[in-house]
C-alpha cells in the first residue's frame, strides 16, 4: 500500500514539535526529524514542507485555530459584559490571554511541546511563521492588545511595552509548566498565572522609572540634534 501523504505529514509534524521543544528550533537537523518520523525517504520532509520555516509553520498551524477560537470567544464575552475599567476588566483580559494557551497543557497531541516552542519564539523577532499573524488585526492577540490598551497609561502602551511583558510572562510560565511532569491538575496554576498577568497589567510607573525614561529620552534627543 502506498504511503498516505496526510499521515506522513502528521508524523513529521509530531516529530518536529517534540524535537523542537526538547532541543530547540535550531538545535535539531531536518534529517533527524525525518528519521524520528520513521521516513526512509530522506526528501520526505522537504517534499511536504519545503524547509525548516515551512515545518515550523505547520507545527503552529496545528494548534493555532483552537487557541484563536477560544480567545475570540473570551474576548466576545468580555465586550458583551461592557466591563468598567478596573481590576475586574484586567483579570478578564488576563484570562483571555492565558486560558486558551493553558488549555494546551492537557492536549495529548503535542500541546505541551507547542507551549515550549512558543516560549522560544516570543524571544525572537521577525519569525516568518508569525509575521503575517502579527500584522493581521483579526488575530486574537492583536484584538487583545487593542482591548487592553485603554486600561493602561499611555506610556505603558507606547514606550514601556507593558502588554508585551504580559505576553512574555505568559509564554515563559506556560513553557516552564509544560516542561514538567504531566498529569497534574493545572487549574490552580492557571488561575494564579491569570492573577500574575493581571498584576503585570496593573503595574504603575514608578517615579524612578519615569525619571530614567526621561533621561533616556534626553540622551536620544541630544544624539539626534548632534548628527
Amino acid at each position: 500500500m502506498p504511503p498516505n501523504p496526510e499521515a506522513t505529514g502528521r508524523r513529521l509534524v509530531a516529530a518536529a514539535e517534540l524535537l523542537f521543544a526538547e532541543r530547540g528550533i535550531d538545535g535539531v537537523s531536518l534529517r533527524e526529524i525525518n528519521a524520528a518520523a520513521g521516513q526512509r525517504n530522506s526528501t520526505a520532509l522537504q517534499y511536504h514542507f519545503g524547509d525548516r520555516a515551512g515545518l515550523l509553520a505547520a507545527v503552529l498551524a496545528k494548534h493555532h485555530p483552537e487557541i484563536e477560537a477560544r480567545r475570540h470567544q473570551l474576548l466576545d464575552e468580555y465586550e458583551s459584559r461592557d466591563e468598567p475599567p478596573g481590576a475586574g476588566a484586567r483579570r478578564a483580559l488576563a484570562g483571555a490571554l492565558v486560558r486558551p494557551m493553558a488549555a494546551k497543557l492537557a492536549d495529548p497531541d503535542g500541546g505541551r511541546a507547542y507551549l515550549r516552542i512558543m516560549e522560544q519564539l516570543v524571544h525572537r523577532a521577525g519569525v516568518p511563521a508569525l509575521r503575517g499573524r502579527q500584522a493581521d488585526p483579526g488575530q486574537s492577540i492583536n484584538r487583545w492588545r487593542e482591548l487592553v490598551a485603554p486600561l493602561l497609561p499611555e506610556v505603558a502602551v507606547t514606550r514601556l511595552h507593558q502588554r508585551f511583558m504580559a505576553i512574555r510572562v505568559t509564554y515563559v510560565e506556560l513553557a516552564r509548566r509544560a516542561a514538567g511532569p504531566e498529569g497534574k491538575d493545572d487549574r490552580l496554576f492557571t488561575s494564579h498565572l491569570v492573577d500574575v498577568v493581571s498584576a503585570v497589567l496593573a503595574t504603575e510607573v514608578s517615579p524612578e522609572t519615569a525619571r530614567l525614561l526621561g533621561e533616556r529620552d534626553s540622551r536620544q534627543a541630544t544624539g539626534r540634534t548632534s548628527r
